[in-house]
């Protein structure tokens, strides 16, 4: 019982920062129907902004407290991030928005690796180790353990889902956002701007990924040029599994794939006679969305048919 109940908080850890990144992935396709394949390299630059201030104002002034480090370091780089992505949609996306679909896509990748092969020449492409700014020490829960970093990761999450939904729900930015994704030309005549609607969007995006980025590295303790393309991936898995286009899927998808990828990796070794081990455990994403996207490729929330690129 112990390990399933640490499996599960891993996995609402793990799924949490799957979350917040596939939510950038269906904001995005719910408006311009586009899959932005360089999505987890932007969560990539965050996290390694954020290590290169970290890394500074460690030198620089020792004295202050970890957790205020990681604050200004968080504001800097969701700041970077958002400038990238903002850039990124209106040089590389914006001209080719009324192209064949798989223009942009195919753009979307080449963005993707010309965003790693920059990190790699600005940030090196040696594995850098983590600050750790948070108290080690773990905290028993009901037979398992909780470090200060995983609370720290389920606590950013929640505020940052309510901030988005109330954001989306409650806000003249948000209503724009749902006329937009409903019909941009209709929303146009309405007073809309849909260009400065899809910009925001991006930014909003960028700045999710990067939080997600820094809980990442916080979490697994390094940061590398290519450490958002599995992240990546799996958000975008999370966002089929719960209905790409849908908020409440992204979540929902993102929570499921964490407990899903967690409790298959602590299991596997038992299920399959000791053949296969934990370091399998990202099969579990795929196998997932092979699955989904076979039996039901509209997700378990979604009301569109995924068929657009």
């Amino acid at each position: 019982m112990e390990i399933l109940l640490q499996q599960i908080i891993n996995g609402l850890v793990l799924g949490s920062m799957y979350a917040l990144v596939a939510l950038g992935y269906t904001m995005v396709y719910g408006i311009i129907n586009l899959i932005n394949f360089a999505h987890g390299e932007v969560l990539m630059v965050g996290a390694l902004t954020s290590w290169a201030i970290i890394v500074q104002m460690q030198e620089a002034m020792p004295g202050v407290p970890g957790w205020i480090i990681l604050l200004v370091a968080m504001i800097i780089s969701c700041v970077v991030a958002a400038a990238l992505n903002f850039v990124i949609e209106k040089v590389a996306y914006r001209p080719l928005r009324n192209s064949p679909k798989l223009a942009p896509l195919i753009t979307a990748i080449g963005m993707s690796i010309l965003l790693q092969t920059l990190a790699m020449i600005i940030f090196k492409p040696n594995y850098k180790p983590y600050p750790t700014l948070l108290p080690a020490a773990p905290i028993q829960f009901g037979g398992a353990v909780i470090t200060p970093t995983q609370i720290m990761i389920l606590g950013l999450t929640a505020v940052s889902l309510a901030v988005l939904m109330y954001l989306v729900n409650y806000t003249k930015l948000g209503r724009a956002m749902r006329a937009t994704a409903e019909n941009p030309r209709v929303a146009a005549l309405m007073g809309v701007r849909p260009d400065m609607v899809i910009s925001a969007t991006f930014i909003i995006g960028a700045v999710l990924a990067t939080i997600a980025g820094i809980m990442y590295a916080s979490n697994y303790g390094t940061v590398q040029h290519t450490m958002g393309f599995l992240p990546g991936l799996k958000a975008f898995t999370a966002a089929v599994f719960g209905g790409i286009g849908n908020l409440a899927g992204a979540v929902v998808g993102g929570i499921l794939l964490g407990l899903i990828e967690s409790i298959g990796s602590g299991y596997i070794g038992v299920l399959t006679g000791g053949v296969l081990g934990s370091h399998y455990s990202d099969i579990f994403a795929f196998i997932v969305l092979i699955i989904m996207l076979t039996l039901r490729p509209s997700g378990l929330l979604g009301e569109r048919v995924a068929d657009r690129a």
